[in-house]
């Protein structure tokens, strides 16, 4: 079976096996607390077993859904923020044409958007043009249906929908996936009959890119979301027990040895363009996750060569706390040869007839070499290609080392008490019916 691979050997002039291994006991309490539900935050644990969980009923009914919107719609919305929209954009930009969103549209085959990640304005007034003469269609993704940004963009979608469409049509082709039972989503959508998909409430948004909330989406995308069930369901079965050949395992000892070295900065690199998305979710799984209690590795990514020329300097000569956990993927899709030129002005005739790839991993390789000399250590991860099930073993992969990571550091891994403060202060900001108080704090603070 092929799989991914993590490799360690480059960190081992900062941290010795013996480093890594002082941390197995406690790595292995953490995958126990993550397995049984008996740490902080257990009653977020739904994402362990739901790749082998999921039934093959709820992957029709996501997919006969998905059919009907790629049916009726040139463009669906996809509105939701933080882990309801970085899990489903990091798997379609990477298996997605890199152009795709320049290509005329096929009937059959939509534009996925999303909205409510922000509060841009120009944002939403340019898509909103952008949709004035397109058949689109909704994916509204919110436990809550409060949520600011994601309830802003409803509001306004929705409308225009409607406007467009008149109020019966619009309500065919807006999906809501939200709570069972609870929320003002879940009520709007019994009173105006939306097709809907529950989000679990032992299931939080940075964990959910395998339930509805990411696989609509993906399948409406035109990806097969089977596959990346699959993919990470076996990525479940290989980090069930607590030894080295539990990649997840591995990975979160040696991060955590490092980090007690001093390295305090994990910078996820990639040289696939493709993968940019994917590093923006993993920077979400790890920030949210870890930082509290003043503690936590801090999560950074570049995209490589690109940043080479821009952040390479940095990664290189500056301050070492830093370590590197690149991902490499193996096989491209496409094959492209650079051509032999006669007049060889810029000098590249010596690497005519080789695949880009080819020149690319070696970048790769060279600044593996040049940064881990430099006192950078990195881990390297092997992707065997960008497919669904590969792809689903590396989300599954991190999710897992997020849970015994966290633990490791003492942290609940589950909760995000930092988020609420900028709400708080946002609502006193605006009047918000129930903080006058809060208002009137904050605004004696500003004069």
């Amino acid at each position: 079976m092929k799989t991914i691979n993590v490799d360690i050997k480059d960190v081992l002039s900062t941290v010795s096996r013996e480093d890594i291994n002082r941390l197995d006991g406690k790595a292995t309490e953490a995958l126990d607390k993550v397995l049984n539900a008996t740490g902080a935050g257990n009653d977020f644990l739904g994402w362990v077993n739901l790749p082998t969980e999921t039934t093959e009923a709820l992957l029709d009914d996501i997919i006969a859904c998905a059919d009907q919107l790629r049916a009726t719609c040139d463009t669906v919305v996809a509105i939701g923020i933080g882990g309801s929209y970085l899990g489903a954009k990091a798997v379609i930009e990477a298996l997605s044409d890199s152009f795709a969103a320049y290509r005329s549209g096929v009937q059959g085959e939509p534009k996925v958007l999303f909205a409510g990640q922000n509060i841009g304005e120009d944002y939403m007034f340019e898509l909103q043009d952008y949709l004035k003469d397109k058949r689109f269609g909704i994916i509204v993704i919110s436990k809550s249906g409060t949520t600011t940004e994601p309830a802003i963009a409803f509001r306004l979608l929705k409308e225009q929908l409607e406007r467009q469409l008149g109020v019966d049509e619009a309500r065919k082709r807006i999906v809501a996936i939200t709570d069972a039972q609870r929320g003002a989503l879940r009520s709007l959508a019994t009173e105006e009959g939306y097709k809907t998909f529950v989000i679990a409430d032992n299931v939080g948004g940075r964990f959910s890119v395998l339930t509805p909330v990411g696989l609509l989406p993906i399948a409406v995308a035109g990806f097969d979301i089977r596959a990346l069930i699959d993919g990470a369901a076996e990525m479940e079965k290989a980090t069930a027990e607590a030894n080295e050949q539990n990649p997840a395992f591995l990975y979160a000892c040696t991060r955590n040895a490092l980090y007690n070295a001093g390295k305090k900065i994990e910078i996820l690199v990639n040289y696939n363009p493709k993968l940019h998305f994917f590093a923006e979710w993993w920077k979400q799984l790890y920030g949210e996750s870890e930082g509290k209690d003043h503690k936590g590795i801090f999560p950074a990514a570049v995209d490589n060569s690109t940043d080479l020329h821009s952040m390479g300097q940095w990664i290189q000569d500056g301050e070492r706390t830093i370590f590197e956990t690149v991902i490499s993927v193996l096989e491209q899709k496409h094959e492209k040869l650079i051509p032999s030129d006669e007049a060889n002005l810029d000098g590249l005739n010596y690497i005519a007839g080789k695949h880009i790839d080819e020149v690319n991993k070696m970048a790769e390789l060279g600044t593996r070499i040049a940064h881990v000399d430099g006192g950078v250590p990195n881990l390297l991860i092997t992707l065997p290609a960008l497919r669904e099930k590969y792809l689903g073993q590396l989300i599954y992969f991190f999710e897992k080392a997020c849970g015994i990571s966290g633990y490791m550091i003492d942290v609940n891994p589950f909760n995000q008490p930092g988020v609420e403060a900028y709400k708080r202060n946002m609502f006193a900001l605006l009047a918000k019916p129930g903080y006058e108080k809060e208002t009137e704090a904050i605004q004696a603070r500003l004069k």
